[in-house]
């Protein structure tokens, strides 16, 4: 299977790469470079926290006709945030790649194609108003990267402006959720963000996701998750970036 990041495949769907790069200044200021995989179920809104997290409106998002959706193969946007915070005293930017799926669990040798350096935050995406017919994600999750996926993955729930108009808050909506989203709330590291999906502005609703997604590699001291490739092992050592 020729999975090669300039055309790769996912049984027959093809992989679309398009990547943007802000130039960077003459100075060569220190940069992250964090990949970040979107994990979730058909019409979660995973296409819509993609773009909040790049800042603008590159990930395809809606319907299609008779309701398919609409990543039906993998995307990859990247996008830099020049002087976005500071390291050992100095400016960094942050560079978010950013990687889109499918709604199926990806293949393994998708993920690592795509991701060679490895996964720093999952970003597991849920819609808030229709939880009841989601499976149990973590536990897909976990098939795919093995135990230690907790420490790298941050829960995102869409639609948080239904939540609000069915008059519950944030803590009120997960003591009455489904048992296996509560599970799952409690598990990932990164905690729970709530994005409210009738801002059109995606660099404003973007920025607590962004923040979010920093904070939790820099937990992991940047560390990224690998997909075990090989069937009978769970584990796979962690790179990081110095």
């Amino acid at each position: 299977m020729d999975l090669s990041p300039e055309h790769g495949r996912h049984g027959n769907k093809p992989v679309n790469i398009l990547s943007r790069w802000i130039p960077v200044d003459s100075d060569a200021r220190d940069e992250l470079v964090l990949n970040v995989l979107l994990l979730g179920d058909r019409q979660s809104g995973r296409s819509s926290v993609g773009n909040a997290l790049i800042g603008g409106h590159e990930f395809q998002t809606g319907r299609r006709i008779f309701g398919d959706c609409v990543t039906a193969e993998y995307q990859v946007r990247t996008r830099r945030y020049s002087r976005y915070f500071r390291r050992q005293g100095a400016e960094c930017d942050l560079v978010l790649r950013v990687v889109d799926t499918p709604p199926l669990l990806p293949h393994p040798q998708s993920v690592d194609t795509l991701c060679p350096e490895g996964v720093h935050v999952l970003v597991l995406v849920v819609r808030a108003d229709l939880t009841q017919g989601t499976g149990p994600l973590g536990r897909q999750v976990e098939r795919l990267f093995g135990p230690g996926w907790r420490r790298h993955a941050l829960l995102v729930l869409t639609y948080a402006d239904l939540v609000q108009e069915a008059g519950l808050d944030p803590s009120s909506y997960l003591t009455q959720a489904a048992d296996w989203l509560r599970t799952l709330a409690g598990e990932v590291t990164g905690g729970v963000l709530f994005m409210d999906d009738s801002c059109d502005w995606p660099s404003i609703r973007g920025e607590p996701l962004r923040a979010r997604v920093l904070d939790l590699s820099a937990r992991n001291h940047h560390t990224a998750l690998r997909v075990p490739l090989d069937p009978t092992s769970s584990t796979r050592s962690p790179s990081a970036i110095s």
